[in-house]
């Protein structure tokens, strides 16, 4: 967005809750929309207590003994997603390879791609280099060791490389990730890539080369609105996140949706937080899951991995993105 626009935004997708204003551009054809092009399905596997949200009131020792729910709300997306015949990228944290092993093997078992979130779920901003690189490589081991396949994606949480943040490409290069998909090409305050393409590119660095997988965004009255899911499909319209996957489909260019599985459980403890924390969390999660069975009915999805051969094969861009 333009400058510190965070309030003003905010303030506008509140009263947009019907419709989305139109652009002035042609209209894009929904018809057949589905067997156009593919676009990714990603789901950054948490417990609900993990999130930026609610650490001021949940300590990371507190985690074991902490009611999970992670395992419902997993079992209700893979049924969704076997339902509609899709397939998904899965971000799971190392810890929960450690102490909710059954959750991360029937992700597996369902014919789905597990990734990395990284093991404690710590922002990238809040870490050195040779803390992140300790953090990535602990992940990465404990899901292999775990499922018995190579894990080639990562995922920052909360989206946090951002720019000054990029010599995390070095390590997550050198710990054998062959893709990201951290940016979200957007301003915001805590995290945003604003310069980054929409479109699936390969980075390049000294260390060598990584594919990144941005975030999904539409452009809506001049600003670049976030669109790829998770808060942003609770909060604004649902035809705000519909705009963004249309406008990639008329492009041939696939998009990258994302939700945690926290947010399609209605059930879950409320914490005692700000308001606004309340409202960022809990605000609308009785309505995701009804929300996802609409992109699933109208987009066809698949997993990051079945796009590497793609971007291997050169259909790609290649960007130097904060070479050092």
């Amino acid at each position: 967005m333009r400058g510190d626009s965070a309030a003003s935004f905010w303030n506008w997708h509140l009263k947009c809750e019907q419709r989305v204003p139109s652009s002035g551009a042609e209209p894009i054809s929904l018809q057949n929309t589905k067997t156009l092009t593919s676009h990714f399905f990603t789901v950054d596997v948490e417990e609900y207590f993990q999130v930026k949200a609610l650490e001021s009131v949940v300590r990371r020792e507190d985690w074991p003994s902490s009611p999970s729910r992670v395992a419902q709300s997993i079992d209700g997306l893979l049924e969704t997603l076997d339902r509609h015949g899709a397939r998904g990228t899965f971000f799971v944290l190392g810890w929960l390879a450690k102490y909710r092993p059954e959750v991360v093997l029937r992700i597996a078992a369902a014919g789905h791609e597990v990734a990395s979130h990284g093991f404690w779920h710590q922002r990238v901003t809040t870490l050195d280099a040779r803390a992140f690189r300790e953090d990535v490589h602990c992940s990465k081991q404990a899901l292999e060791d775990l499922t018995g396949a190579a894990v080639l994606g990562y995922r920052a949480p909360n989206f946090s490389i951002i720019p000054g943040w990029e010599w995390a490409f070095d390590a997550l290069i050198e710990e054998g990730h062959e893709y990201d998909s951290s940016l979200f090409p957007f301003r915001r305050r805590g995290y945003g890539y604003p310069g980054a393409q929409r479109a699936p590119h390969v980075i390049q660095r000294s260390s060598g080369r990584i594919a990144e997988f941005p975030l999904a965004t539409t452009s809506i009255l001049g600003y670049t609105v976030p669109a790829a899911g998770g808060g942003y499909l609770r909060h604004l319209p649902l035809g705000v996140v519909q705009r963004a996957f249309r406008e990639a489909t008329a492009r041939s260019e696939p998009a990258t949706f994302y939700i945690h599985p926290w947010e399609i459980d209605g059930d879950q403890p409320r914490l005692p937080v700000s308001a606004l924390n309340r409202v960022r969390h809990y605000r609308g999660l009785d309505g995701t899951l009804a929300r996802i069975e609409r992109l699933l009915e109208e987009f066809s999805f698949v997993t990051i991995a079945s796009y590497l051969p793609r971007l291997a094969a050169g259909h790609t861009t290649l960007t130097a993105c904060g070479v050092a």
